[in-house]
């Protein structure tokens, strides 16, 4: 299943399919016994869009098998042991892919020329991602952070490992003199490669990163490096080598620290907005900003969920069996915010309860 999306990955998912281009969403549980009816909705919302496919006239038998056996194959891949919230399928004639989300979708099946994303960007923008690189003077291991987790990223170069005629770890360890290790030639131009490699990935999915490792090292990349050194340096080291978990356990709270003083500058830009009259609060109010691009600053509650349907000039609220109603309306404004530009941020539930749970920084 995926996890990461990127740009490149987004701008993909959202290129025109051959019709159907099927998309399938459902909410998951982490625990029991929430969890024991997954695999059964699951199946049931499978069946519900292959019903679907077998009602539209404008499928072909051709097709219509194509894409049952594309939804067949994705099912088969889903892994419910490790449920997250929410699940998305998607399948096209010849493709699939399977998206868990930690973030809940509502249930439905949607037909079209391009697959909905909306619910997949919004996940991705609530867990707050980030990069942790962490260094050695013989190894460089990326970590892909958000969630309360981190897993190690492969690819962009990563993991980088020192070739072992430019490293001798026995000559290293019978000197123990680590300081000197990072003023080497080699041992610098390896930080730099490293560096060189976070900035690339940097520019194509760019987060907030933290750099792990001994002072020594930090202070070398620091000196030959760009992209890092505007990062948060961690001085703790063995993480090149180590695992997510001690990954997290040396992360976790410096990242939950930056999370809040994050939420404090926005509460602030949200207040400075609203004395400047050039603030906007509730989900009506939002949306018809975000349709007109001038949100420059969203913020969103975590859990803020509300099902409306549009009654020509305003969203109003709306009941789940309303044949009109839209239920992922929160994830549709966040797509569009993101789509014109605007820093999108989600805080703790409580944060904007005089702003009913959505509120935004206008541009003019």
């Amino acid at each position: 299943m995926e996890h990461a999306l990127s740009p490149t990955t987004l701008s993909e998912l959202r290129r025109p399919r051959p019709y159907p281009a099927v998309s399938v969403l459902t909410p998951t549980h982490r625990r029991e016994p929430y969890n024991a009816q997954d695999r059964v909705r699951l199946r049931n919302v499978v069946s519900e869009a292959k019903k679907q496919l077998e009602a539209d006239p404008a499928v072909t038998r051709e097709r219509r098998a194509d894409v049952a056996a594309q939804l067949d194959q994705a099912l088969g891949e889903v892994d419910l042991t490790h449920s997250e919230d929410g699940l998305v399928i998607y399948a096209a004639p010849g493709e699939h892919q399977v998206w868990s989300l930690a973030r809940t979708v509502p249930e439905r099946v949607v037909l079209s020329d391009t697959f909905l994303t909306r619910n997949l960007v919004s996940a991705q923008v609530s867990e707050r991602s980030f990069w942790v690189l962490s260094i050695s003077a013989d190894r460089a291991t990326l970590w892909n952070g958000g969630g309360g987790r981190v897993t190690e990223e492969r690819g962009g170069g990563f993991p980088m490992t020192r070739r072992a005629e430019n490293f001798d770890p026995e000559r290293l360890e019978r000197v123990g003199d680590l300081p000197s290790t990072f003023r080497d030639e080699d041992t610098r131009h390896f930080l730099r490669e490293a560096d060189t490699a976070v900035g690339a990935i940097l520019r194509d999915r760019p987060r907030p990163l933290y750099v792990t490792g001994e002072q020594a090292a930090l202070s070398c990349l620091d000196e030959v490096g760009d992209a890092s050194r505007r990062a948060l340096h961690i001085a703790h080291g063995g993480l090149a080598h180590g695992t997510p978990d001690a990954v997290w356990q040396a992360v976790g709270a410096i990242v939950e620290d930056e999370d809040l003083r994050t939420i404090d500058t926005v509460t602030k830009e949200l207040e400075s907005a609203r004395g400047r009259k050039e603030f906007a609060a509730g989900v009506d109010e939002v949306w018809q900003n975000a349709r007109e691009a001038r949100v420059r600053l969203l913020a969103v509650e975590e859990n803020y969920r509300v099902t409306v349907r549009d009654d020509g000039d305003h969203l109003v609220p709306a009941s789940g069996d309303d044949l009109d109603a839209r239920e992922d309306i929160v994830d549709e404004i966040v797509e569009q915010c993101l789509e014109t530009g605007a820093d999108v941020r989600f805080v703790p539930d409580g944060t904007l309860a005089d702003a009913n749970g959505i509120a935004g920084v206008l541009r003019y």
